[in-house]
């Protein structure tokens, strides 16, 4: 009896700190409106490339596509971030979404109206990037403004959880969608669904932003203000590392949009409706593991090293999977590992970050993790197009384990520097 008794109160004190950034009426608002957006933005992903496919049958202009959609983000994340450093980050994402919802608009009309051409696509997808580019270092250094330093580890979770859900539910709706009618009906819904974040970002109560410290005019040349940021993160070995690792991880190992529809077509002989499984299955993963950061509410560098190992272990065996279940089941586990990488690597540049400098560090995680991506889908889809997309997915996925084993080795004979921690308390 005594044990049950304890058992629910354990529940109860669990809960609160799982779910502790949502008593910010700021960050319930962003969370909801990144939710309904990001499911749409898996649709159009997911869209995208069954169109190109569809266009071309051909896997490396599959891999261009996806390069220009993050090339953008490659050569202007870190100028990005010495904006986002200088203007207030809560209008800068109003002027972000505006533009990202144009760009699927413009992408639905041409799709729906049969007029839609590969250099389109492409031209479109450049722009996709050029705004990303901007928005993607302002939503997460403004996560900081909305939750305060003490639940940033929590909130950080949250939104891979919220980021994730979206993923789980988002390309099964989108693949069932494409199966019975057509991609641009996906286009469409995503343009639609960035009226929800826009909304909640115009219902936010400015006076319950967290000051983060004064923003001043700074006066100093843009070149210097960038350097100021690179020579913070890499003049950190903890810091270093968690750099280096996350880009191999998102450029040899992230590039789902480009090897998950040709395991579909070629490793399992199925459809549009099967892709949107593959990549489900990841997204189930994903959730049930920012839940349990969220819960934990503690990030390390040690942890993000191990899960890198896991992460790229599982994807070599869902590369000599011969079964489409079985491939479910580690897919499973790969979003699972997945996310242990990227919730740890953002709350460790977050937490060492100081005020001032917390638009240009993210900027770095940005550019790191997100911009390597054209390499990773040309990489990915030149060598898929050369062999099997199975030795292609095996081969990548060995170099997500041997970096981390030796970032392992390093760290561990080396040390890394202290990283600070939040504060807990508040959030138990």
């Amino acid at each position: 009896m005594l044990q049950g008794k304890q058992r629910i109160e354990a529940a109860r004190t669990l809960l609160p700190r799982t779910f502790a950034s949502f008593r910010s009426y700021n960050y319930r608002l962003f969370w909801c409106g990144q939710l309904v957006s990001q499911m749409g933005t898996w649709m159009q992903r997911i869209a995208q490339s069954w169109l190109v496919l569809e266009l071309t049958h051909s896997p490396d202009k599959l891999g261009i596509v996806t390069a220009l959609q993050f090339a953008p983000i490659l050569f202007l994340s870190l100028f990005a971030g010495v904006w986002v450093d200088r203007l207030p980050k809560h209008r800068m994402l109003i002027v972000t979404q505006t533009l990202a919802l144009g760009q699927s608009l413009v992408l639905a009309i041409l799709t729906l109206a049969g007029n839609i051409q590969l250099w389109q696509i492409y031209l479109l997808a450049l722009a996709l990037g050029a705004i990303n580019a901007f928005d993607n270092p302002t939503r997460q250094a403004f996560v900081m403004e909305m939750v305060g330093r003490e639940n940033i580890v929590n909130a950080v979770a949250l939104n891979s959880a919220q980021f994730n859900g979206s993923r789980l539910v988002g390309p099964a709706i989108g693949g069932l969608i494409i199966a019975a009618s057509s991609v641009g009906i996906c286009f469409l819904i995503n343009a639609i669904s960035f009226l929800a974040v826009l909304i909640g970002l115009l219902m936010m109560r400015r006076d319950q932003f967290y000051n983060v410290g004064p923003r001043r005019r700074s006066t100093e040349p843009v070149g210097v203000q960038l350097r100021q940021g690179l020579s913070f993160v890499f003049g950190r070995r903890d810091l270093s590392v968690v750099i280096v690792v996350s880009s191999v991880i998102a450029c040899f190992g992230y590039n789902f949009n480009v090897i998950m529809p040709l395991m579909a077509q070629t490793g399992f002989a199925a459809g549009a409706d099967a892709f949107g499984f593959l990549m489900a299955a990841i997204g189930v993963g994903s959730l049930i593991a920012a839940f349990a950061v969220a819960t934990l509410g503690r990030s390390t560098l040690h942890l993000l090293l191990y899960g890198s190992i896991a992460f790229g272990a599982l994807e070599i065996l869902t590369a000599a999977s011969p079964w489409f279940l079985l491939a479910l089941a580690l897919l499973v586990g790969v979003g699972y590992a997945g996310v242990l990488v990227t919730s740890s690597a953002n709350t460790q540049l977050q937490l060492s970050a100081p005020d001032a400098l917390r638009g240009r560090v993210m900027s770095v995680y940005s550019l790191m993790f997100t911009g390597v991506t054209p390499i990773g889908a040309l990489v990915t889809g030149f060598l898929a197009d050369a062999v099997h997309v199975r030795w292609t997915l095996g081969l990548e996925a060995s170099l997500c384990v041997l970096v981390p084993l030796c970032a392992l080795f390093y760290v561990n004979r080396l040390g890394p520097a202290p990283v600070a921690q939040p504060e807990l308390a508040s959030t138990a």
